[in-house]
């Protein structure tokens, strides 16, 4: 089955996220590797962007209330168990 937005064919999440953003997410969350120069460059379109469409960062907090809505199970915490050994003595003159 395809999945379509408009006239997009939407394939993966990022497709998802990038049709309802309207910008592709690495605009906002950037790259791995990337340089200053680049992640500047990137902050500048990001900053023109808004400035041109002021009304974005409120879509962009009611697009990410609903996916905490709709999917709380992507922000479950599982508690890590503590480590488990031999401690080590405390040092002279340290406080205890």
């Amino acid at each position: 089955m395809r999945s379509y937005v408009g006239r997009h064919l939407a394939v993966t999440d990022l497709d998802f996220a990038e049709l309802a953003l309207g910008t592709p997410p690495e605009l906002w969350l950037g790259v791995e590797g990337e340089t200053d120069e680049e992640r500047a460059a990137r902050e500048d379109a990001a900053r023109d962007i808004l400035a041109d469409n002021p009304e974005m960062t409120d879509d962009l907090i009611r697009l990410a209330a609903g996916i905490v809505q709709e999917h709380p199970e992507l922000f479950d915490v599982i508690p890590l168990p503590l480590p488990t050994g031999r401690r080590r003595p405390p040092r002279k003159g340290a406080a205890a």
